[in-house]
């Protein structure tokens, strides 16, 4: 039995056979399969040879009309060589003799090929190391790439263990199929620990060697409460752990209990529950989980999890879908936040240096006014149909905002030129998630109809930590003092505007669905709440066994502590003591 640590990033316990995922920048571990799947591995390889040359192509006729033929002919020898039958037919011969993978039989062989040049004298020699491995990574990328049907071919249910995942990676998950996963990288906010809290599946990340550590096929236990990962356990520890399941599900039924009860405090204030989603399919399980609306829909899964833009058409549909699920709930759309993605940089021909202070959200969209219009047209065309909100992401200064809804302005008129229906009262609000943005929110009252508070990123930006950093990912912590600050600043500059009568605000970070993070939410202030689906059953149990004094009395607490572990501690047992089936699930001995 071997024990790792990690990040809890979405909670639970998934008990099942381990699935590595492998990653083309790394080792590729020597696996077999079965005799009926070598046909197969056998045409996997081929197909990835064949898209390779055709990249290749591409590439050099590319270069050789920006930089000549001389340039050109690096592309050209690389083609030559995946057309070489001596180098390619060794690799296929492997797959068909020792039933091994198709991303092994290439890591092998051009490990094998690099290994040998390095090891001549000659410097011509040993530059063409840097082409074979040039030459594996881009093969590699293609087999890597088919992952989402080897899952799906898999015969039974598994732990997903990989060195990252992409959230187009996590899209491909099969639910059901996939029970939980383990990633060796990220933090506790990065996009795919939100997709895994959307799925409802236990996940951990930032295990240092969860991948080198665990093969394919063994028994894992993923505990997306406590951090833990323990690869081949005992019968004690399985035993412990199906017990620990067992209460959890216990937990969650008596959750189901309040379903339709209000979501008020002790003292009789009213909280506002909506959901975070990032596909159309989740809002069921949002008003399932006793969810009111959606306070977040975070639309660049629209581009994430496909092979490309997608079309107005397809926007229009999904938001259309939502808004009919929702039957006269509020929608809340985000804007594409994109930019600081591979899915982005991955296509730009200069990728940025460090995207997430450069050209991403609403900066890209204002810079891409054709896909920006696209989106914004889908918006307007949905808000027909039922209530509809629209709001842009990392807003940083007035002029952004301005320029935003200036771009909607010009959509509305360019549909009512063509007699499309639209919502011309659509509300139009902003994500606060940039310490410039609090600390002038009473600049943007005047402009802006909502605020959301999103928290994953104002805390990375005030505490200048990188949320999916796993080096520095437990100094991220939405309850710091400057945070605080910042969140209550924004709450009374909204109370405070239009004379007094103020505008909404809410949290849709994943601090609003943090049972540790919500009485501090409620003692500043704040009456709305966005989450995933599954947290907003235990959020409502949590609204209706406190009081907003309580809560206020939290806040002045934790201002006291002087360092952000006793204000996490601090927070932690308060809630213990307040719903402590929530967290005792684990002292089951």
């Amino acid at each position: 039995m071997l024990e790792l640590r990690g990040i809890p990033v979405s909670a639970g316990v998934a008990i099942g056979q381990v699935f590595v995922l492998d990653d083309q920048r790394r080792r590729i571990a020597r696996r077999s399969v079965s005799p009926e799947l070598v046909g197969v591995e056998v045409q996997r390889l081929e197909s990835a040879l064949a898209a390779s040359r055709d990249d290749l192509a591409a590439v050099r006729d590319r270069t050789r009309g920006e930089l000549g033929d001389e340039a050109a002919k690096i592309f050209a020898f690389h083609i030559g060589m995946l057309a070489d039958k001596s180098l390619t037919g060794p690799m296929i011969e492997m797959v068909r003799r020792e039933g091994v993978t198709a991303e092994y039989a290439v890591y092998a062989s051009l490990q094998h090929l690099a290994e040998r040049f390095g090891s001549l004298g000659e410097g011509a020699f040993k530059t063409k190391v840097d082409d074979i491995n040039d030459l594996a990574a881009r093969v590699l990328k293609h087999l890597i790439g088919e992952t989402s049907s080897r899952l799906a071919a898999m015969t039974g249910p598994c732990v997903v263990l990989a060195r990252e995942l992409t959230p187009s990676q996590a899209a491909g998950f099969q639910r059901g199929r996939v029970l939980g996963f383990v990633t060796e990288a990220g933090g506790k906010t990065g996009h795919t620990g939100i997709f895994a809290r959307a799925m409802a599946i236990p996940a951990v990340v930032a295990a240092k060697g969860a991948t080198e550590r665990a093969a394919s096929g063994s028994t894992v236990i993923v505990d997306g409460d406590s951090g833990a990962v323990i690869v081949n356990p005992d019968e004690v520890t399985l035993a412990r752990y199906r017990r620990i399941q067992e209460r959890d599900r216990l937990f969650r039924l008596k959750l189901d209990d309040l379903r339709e009860l209000p979501c008020v405090t002790l003292d009789g204030v009213g909280v506002e529950l909506l959901g975070n989603i990032e596909f159309p399919q989740e809002v069921g399980g949002v008003l399932a989980a006793g969810g009111t609306g959606v306070g977040l829909y975070r639309t660049e899964y629209l581009y994430l999890a496909g092979s490309g833009e997608p079309t107005e058409e397809q926007h229009y549909e999904a938001y259309a879908s939502c808004v009919r699920a929702l039957g006269g709930r509020m929608l809340t759309i985000r804007t594409m936040d994109l930019g600081a993605d591979k899915y982005t940089q991955g296509q730009s021909e200069n990728p940025e240096r460090n995207p997430m202070l450069g050209c991403r959200s609403i900066r890209y969209c204002l810079q891409n006014p054709g896909m920006f219009k696209r989106q914004l047209r889908a918006v307007l065309r949905a808000s027909a149909l039922g209530p509809v909100r629209v709001m842009f992401p990392l807003v940083t200064t007035p002029e952004e905002f301005r320029r935003a809804r200036f771009f909607l302005l010009e959509v509305m008129d360019d549909l009512a030129d063509e007699g499309q229906a639209f919502d011309r009262a659509i509300a139009v609000g902003m994500m606060v998630e940039v310490p410039s943005a609090a600390l002038c929110a009473e600049m943007f009252t005047p402009l802006a109809d909502f605020f959301s508070i999103g928290t994953n990123d104002l805390v990375q930006y005030t505490l200048a930590v990188d949320r999916t950093n796993e080096l520095v990912a437990s100094m991220y912590n939405p309850a710091s003092p400057a945070v605080v600050a910042l969140v209550r600043k924004t709450v009374t500059a909204a109370a405070g505007a239009r004379q007094g009568a103020g505008i909404p605000v809410s949290c849709c970070g994943e601090s609003a669905g943090d049972l540790e993070q919500a009485m501090l939410l409620l003692g500043l202030g704040l009456r709305s709440l966005s989450a995933s689906a599954p947290a907003l059953p235990a959020l409502k149990r949590l609204v209706r066994s406190v009081t907003i004094p309580q809560c206020e009395a939290v806040v002045a607490k934790a201002s006291t502590l002087d360092s952000d572990v006793a204000v996490q501690q601090y927070l932690r047992d308060t809630a213990r003591k307040i719903i402590p089936e929530a967290f005792d699930g684990r002292s089951v001995e």
